[in-house]
């Protein structure tokens, strides 16, 4: 099956960054209260700015996401950032928190997809299916602007090679860092990039041939390692983003992003259950904050809806491997895609990945209807919103 049409004309690019991705237990979150707080100000270890230029703050990362859930603390930033802020402060702690605490030691890279053309969810289950399909371990995190994939570094070719096979063709940037996704004229295969990469073995189970037998396998996992989705509605969040401020090119800012600096330093001193910011060179800061926590923002800093709440189910995904396959993907078949006759009608839903959970984002009229999709309402499965 190919990607839709609206899809294949949005553009899809590898961001030039490598990086790593950090879990940390949330009883441990006040150790590494510091390096979090120096990765979002971009400081380094000696309490300057880390930034030669004078860009704005909010350009600083090629990419960096920090999220706080009720499952756990996540950090995905470049592996020097991870080795310079965080391995010390793991290094510093009791051998059994250090346990608990991990830093991937294999580097992720990240495409970027802009946010138009088809509701998020179907973007969500239109972009991950050939991944899932190849075998390809994924993370996804929808922003405000842009849906973002975390693909393993070891793992570029073979992304590049079933995105093809979906119609997308693979065009390396001058500088030889990365690609655009683009539509040709008519759906084919190139032959394989010469963009250098460890190639992945197959995997040993055989894939599955369809997206419908690869959700009823992800459910089958889920249900196997009593992953239970788990719903919060007294947690109700909003997609927002910082004000965009002056020009990028390093002329002075109108404030904004100092006010923003302090509402957000303000919510991760508040401890919040649910917090993620998403930071690139490319666009402003992207959140997804809780409404109680609005009061820590200057009122004409964030922009986005102010009224329509989401409420997010949660997948705590401790007990499964790191390379597990197919979650994200399955997890939009049963909410957006129509398969296994679960839902008559799509949920809109956004996806964010974190280091050892997947949180599936719908609107609180919706809530009921889609956990009982992702529980199993084919398995005569009642459900109550917790």
């Amino acid at each position: 099956m190919e990607a839709s049409l609206a899809l294949l004309n949005a553009n899809i690019q590898f961001l030039d960054t490598q990086l790593s991705l950090i879990h940390i237990p949330l009883h441990l979150y006040p150790q590494f209260l510091q390096p979090i707080l120096q990765l979002l100000l971009h400081i380094d270890q000696d309490g300057g700015s880390s930034t030669a230029s004078r860009r704005p703050w909010a350009y600083d990362h090629p990419f960096a996401n920090i999220s706080i859930t009720p499952v756990e603390c996540s950090i995905a930033c470049s592996r020097t950032q991870a080795q310079e802020l965080f391995v010390p402060i793991r290094e510093a702690l009791d051998a059994t928190s250090r346990e608990h605490v991990t830093i991937t030691s294999e580097d992720y890279i990240v495409i970027q997809v802009d946010g138009e053309g088809m509701e998020a969810g179907q973007r969500v289950l239109e972009l991950t299916s050939p991944l899932a399909m190849a075998g390809i371990s994924i993370f996804f995190i929808t922003t405000y602007f842009c849906d973002y994939i975390l693909v393993p570094l070891k793992s570029r070719s073979t992304v590049i090679r079933a995105l093809e096979e979906r119609a997308f063709t693979f065009e390396k940037h001058v500088n030889g860092n990365g690609g655009n996704m683009v539509n040709t004229a008519a759906a084919h295969r190139r032959a394989t990039s010469s963009t250098s990469s460890i190639e992945v073995p197959p995997p040993a189970t055989p894939p599955p041939a369809t997206i419908s037998e690869l959700q009823t396998r992800t459910f089958a996992t889920l249900k196997r390692r009593n992953v239970v989705p788990h719903a919060s509605p007294d947690i109700r969040l909003l997609s927002c983003c910082g004000r965009k401020d002056g020009a990028r090119n390093g002329s002075a800012s109108d404030g904004n992003e100092e006010k923003l600096h302090l509402g957000l330093v303000r919510c991760l001193l508040a401890r919040p259950r649910f917090l993620s910011l998403t930071l690139t060179d490319a666009e402003p800061a992207s959140l997804l904050v809780e409404q109680r926590l609005l009061p820590h923002f200057d009122a004409d800093v964030l922009l986005g809806a102010r009224s329509d709440a989401l409420v997010p189910i949660m997948l705590d995904l401790r007990e499964l491997p790191l390379e597990s396959t197919g979650i994200v993907c399955g997890v939009a078949g049963r909410l957006v895609g129509g398969t296994a006759g679960s839902l008559k009608d799509a949920v809109e839903m956004l996806f964010l990945s974190t280091a050892r959970a997947g949180n599936v984002l719908v609107y609180e009229n919706e809530l009921g209807r889609a956990l009982e999709a992702l529980r199993g309402a084919e398995n005569g499965i009642v459900v109550q919103p917790d």
